[in-house]
């Protein structure tokens, strides 16, 4: 059975670069274009981790990432989350920790370092 990856991401060309690798290595993802809709994702359907842009259209992902860790569907306190983002300045990685992400990566995402950072929470399927 696949895992279940929820990306929240507003950039067509970042969301199918992902969608292209993850699906290679067996994982579904789950597509969220704003962060409203990314929460609405997660709470319905069942997440095994969660790739979050920093910088989105109508809520930003440190916000989205607090509100995925106080949700009342208990399971989101403790699914990964990984920051993905063009935000580079000092400070920012912490933010992303600070807001409840587990990992902080920059971009221009790297497959590599992503496939590693997937598989480091989630085994390939």
């Amino acid at each position: 059975m696949s895992h279940n990856i929820l990306y929240v991401e507003d950039n067509h060309d970042n969301m199918m670069l992902v969608k292209r690798a993850l699906e290679a290595r067996g994982y579904r993802l789950l597509e969220a274009l704003n962060g409203n809709t990314g929460l609405e994702v997660a709470e319905r359907e069942n997440v095994d981790l969660i790739l979050l842009d920093i910088n989105l259209p109508d809520i930003d992902g440190y916000e989205v990432a607090r509100r995925l860790r106080s949700s009342s569907k208990s399971a989101l306190a403790h699914i990964p989350i990984i920051a993905i983002t063009a935000n580079a300045l000092k400070g920012d990685a912490e933010k992303a920790l600070e807001a409840g992400c587990d990992v902080y990566m920059s971009k221009p995402i790297n497959i590599r370092e992503l496939w590693a950072r997937v598989e480091a929470f989630l085994p390939t399927p």
